[in-house]
């Protein structure tokens, strides 16, 4: 039986620029494809199909670096089949980090770490599941839709609010609603601010 593969849009090695882990050095699988389009999205290229990599060809490329922390990001990683490639991680004695929109529901119960970032839509079972929420707020996110992601929080589940684009108002936005929230926290795009992948 040949090995199972996915479409991926690139991996490479950084640091992680949101966020809990802010700062900590991981290497990033980035899946390729994701059905929901937002236009402000800021990696619209792995929309595209990528290519297609078996878990032995996917292990050789993670082999190159020292860091044993894997994010496995998008596109939208649901969209393929994550607990396998989440099991073929963790079998080769990887730290697995998931970033997703939530949009559909996945078994990610081996994982080690789970940012849910909600767009157009979202599964509540995810939500639940989720060790962070990343919300993207600029000049036109609704405010009341922030309030709906509050009873979700919890002693495992932090709310995250990330301005868009890191411009200076939405930052001025997000810095008033933290205050007012104060159970949430403030994510700027560190990887943006230092010019870094």
């Amino acid at each position: 039986m040949p090995p199972l593969s996915w479409n991926v849009s690139e991996i490479f090695y950084s640091v992680q620029g949101e966020g809990r882990h802010t700062g900590m050095p991981a290497v990033f699988l980035r899946l390729a494809g994701c059905s929901m389009g937002c236009n402000f999205c800021d990696t619209k290229y792995a929309f595209n199909k990528g290519t297609s990599l078996n878990s032995l060809q996917i292990l050789v490329e993670l082999a190159k670096y020292p860091c044993k922390t894997v994010v496995i990001t998008g596109g939208e990683p649901t969209e393929q089949d994550l607990p396998a490639l989440i099991n073929v991680l963790k079998s080769a004695g990887y730290i697995v980090h998931i970033e997703t929109n939530g949009a559909r529901d996945c078994d990610v119960s081996q994982a080690d770490f789970l940012c849910v970032s909600p767009k157009k839509v979202v599964a509540k079972e995810m939500l639940q599941k989720a060790d962070v929420i990343k919300l993207v707020v600029g000049q036109q996110t609704d405010l009341k839709e922030i309030e709906k992601y509050y009873p979700y929080e919890n002693e495992k589940t932090t709310l995250y609010l990330q301005p868009l684009d890191n411009l200076q108002e939405n930052i001025a936005l997000c810095l008033k609603l933290v205050k007012q929230h104060p159970s949430a926290r403030l994510s700027v795009q560190l990887h943006k601010m230092l010019n870094v992948k």
